[in-house]
């Protein structure tokens, strides 16, 4: 018995997840890996969703249900043939492609009025041939993709998602709660960064890394927070880079909570920041040619900006006064005290266990 085709056109949450890839820098074949898609279906839907040239969800998503929302209209080349709507249909069921079907007949079966793959594809669209989209033959394609795509989740387990994180989390209700995620570089660049945020205050903590190797990610979020701050929860996407994340629980002795797979908005404020800091590091950068000491000017830059919600405090500010920092002392009123004492407490940490591809 033929299994039912699983695919099924782009969902608006797909919709959103792309956007935030590209935002990332990852390549259309990149995001076709990650979501279980043909290549061809994300540069198609880039490319025919687009508005202006940018790739923006909620106008792609508009744009894409007013051309179904007026499919009904296409395909009528075949339906209004019922020779040519006979033939289609027997080779659709006979696993034939739209591309060989148009090309019989334009080679062999000249009898038959002559649709082109595009038109027939359209038919499959459109209500009066969707039921014969279970025949297409790319559904081995996605098929395979998914099951990729899920063998790469099974290799996070026993995650705990965001559904079950406290409300207290997800109303920002006490500090110590952070969300994490990376910048990576440009496709001919090395390295990424790692970029730590603070849900309440804001407060965000970046470092270059030169690998993404698991355990080089838990030790180098453990160097920099662990001794650092005052910390409750992390909050991660599901990068494979995360996938022994129960060790990290331990690390940092905290839960560690997941969005959902390809739902990277779900931790919002780090997202916004790595906004930011693009501004400071354009799309497409080779991250390892950035120094050290500019990347952490641009922590500061951040730290040290007043925000509305904070009314108008800056987050740096906001953890101070709210006694977030680990500190044999409390007086430091200034960056520069601060400074001082965050380089102290991170170079401890180093000199600890520094693995291979950790800042040093």
């Amino acid at each position: 018995m033929k299994k039912e085709n699983s695919y099924h056109h782009i969902t608006k949450t797909e919709r959103m997840e792309i956007a935030l890839l590209m935002e990332k820098e990852y390549s259309l074949r990149n995001i076709a890996k990650m979501l279980g898609r043909s290549p061809n279906t994300i540069s198609e839907e880039v490319n025919s969703n687009s508005v202006n040239g940018e790739y923006d969800p909620e106008k792609a998503n508009h744009k894409a249900y007013v051309n179904r929302k007026y499919s009904k209209y296409q395909g009528m080349k075949i339906v209004g043939d019922k020779h040519l709507k006979d033939y289609v249909e027997e080779k659709l069921k006979n696993d034939w492609s739209p591309e060989q079907i148009a090309g019989r007949i334009k080679k062999k079966d000249k009898q038959i009025k002559y649709a082109s793959r595009m038109a027939i594809y359209k038919f499959i669209n459109s209500i009066h041939g969707i039921q014969f989209s279970k025949y297409l033959r790319y559904k081995g394609l996605y098929g395979k993709k998914y099951k990729e795509k899920n063998k790469k989740t099974e290799q996070l387990k026993d995650r705990v998602f965001i559904d079950n994180r406290p409300k207290i989390i997800n109303k920002r209700q006490r500090y110590g709660d952070w969300e994490g995620d990376f910048i990576v570089s440009g496709k001919n660049g090395k390295g990424a960064l790692l970029v730590l945020r603070e849900r309440k205050a804001g407060y965000t903590i970046i470092k270059k890394i030169m690998s993404r190797n698991t355990d080089v990610v838990n030790q180098c979020i453990y160097q920099l927070i662990g001794g650092l701050v005052c910390f409750n929860s992390l909050t991660l996407d599901n990068d494979i880079s995360f996938k022994k994340h129960q060790q990290l629980s331990e690390l940092l002795g905290c839960s560690v909570y997941f969005c959902h797979p390809y739902h990277s908005w779900e931790k919002g404020g780090v997202e916004n920041e790595n906004k930011l800091i693009r501004q400071y590091i354009p799309k497409g950068s080779d991250i390892s040619q950035y120094a050290g000491e500019y990347i952490q000017e641009i922590q500061d830059k951040l730290n040290n900006r007043p925000r509305k919600r904070l009314n108008y405090q800056t987050p740096l500010e906001t953890m101070i006064k709210n006694k977030q920092f680990k500190s044999s002392s409390d007086e430091f009123k200034t960056l520069e005290d601060f400074g001082m004492i965050e380089s102290n407490i991170f170079n401890n940490n180093l000199n600890k266990k520094t693995p291979a591809g950790c800042p040093a």
